[in-house]
């Protein structure tokens, strides 16, 4: 019965390291309070709450400007939980290919100006 119980656990926590990270830009309070160590109810809300009030988190230190969130209950977090959700993407400026410059035309042909 020992071994029994002893392989479950084995099998659960290894299930359990093979999860994806929460994006606690994206979770809700119960997924929050379900996934995080030393986070309950009352610490979950406040973080959804502190989201919805200010933002999106830039990145997982960003939970400590949540009331009663400090650097060790970060710690022993970190691998539980990310910040993906509504991601900006930095602007990537446009490049016109050589193609597409030799084949649009340009304001002086469009004006009836002669091409050189």
């Amino acid at each position: 019965m020992k071994k029994l119980c002893a392989l479950l656990l084995f099998m659960f926590f290894s299930l359990a390291a093979w999860a994806e990270p929460l994006d606690i830009n994206t979770a809700t309070a119960e997924e929050i309070a379900a996934t995080m160590t030393g986070v309950g109810k009352a610490k979950a809300e406040a973080i959804v709450k502190d989201r919805e009030a200010h933002g999106n988190f830039k990145s997982v230190d960003d939970l400590k400007r949540v009331k009663g969130i400090k650097e060790g209950i970060l710690a022993k977090n970190r691998d539980k939980i990310t910040v993906k959700g509504e991601a900006v993407a930095s602007p990537v400026p446009a490049v016109a290919s050589p193609a597409a410059a030799t084949a649009a035309p340009t304001a002086a042909t469009s004006a009836g100006k002669p091409q050189h």
